[in-house]
């Protein structure tokens, strides 16, 4: 085994290309790896030249990429918890109580066991809140009671 084989170095490019997708991900790379890997296993089965080989390469990867590039536009990637880095977003509708008076716009609520800043009308401390959005780490509020007790309409309803 004197002579260089060139399906190696197709199969050690398409191996580089992969991993180099793993290091940069884009969802680009991956695409050329398979081209590689693929004319790897079609030159190690013909007995073809390297400019055939180099030119199979080039037709295999455009293929690839626009195959898939169309494929992911089709067929979007869905986050299984797109709440999953917002803990604010993940209380939005979840009640608390006001720790700190919202006075002037700004206060505290208490949700479990953490404080949160709080937007929102003015409102004594003690009292009861449904979270009604963010707005950064600031959770935006509505009373869910008046002080005599009575319930207030929730926001969507009549």
């Amino acid at each position: 085994m004197d002579q260089f084989e060139p399906y190696w170095a197709w199969f050690a490019v398409g191996l580089l290309l992969a991993a180099a997708e793993m290091v940069f991900p884009g969802v680009f790379l991956i695409w050329m790896a398979g081209a590689a890997l693929i004319t790897g296993v079609i030159a190690w089965q013909l007995d073809i030249a390297v400019p055939l080989q180099v030119v199979i390469f080039a037709v295999l990867s455009i293929v690839a990429v626009v195959t898939g590039r169309r494929w992911l536009r089709d067929n979007p990637v869905k986050d299984a918890d797109p709440l999953l880095n917002r803990r604010g977003a993940q209380l939005v509708g979840q009640t608390g109580v006001v720790a700190a008076a919202i006075e002037g716009g700004t206060g505290r609520v208490r949700h479990g066991d953490s404080e949160w800043l709080a937007s929102g009308p003015d409102i004594e401390a003690g009292a009861r809140v449904r979270i009604v959005g963010t707005n950064g780490a600031v959770l935006l509020v509505e009373r869910l009671s008046s002080p005599e007790g009575e319930t207030l309409p929730v926001s969507g309803e009549p």
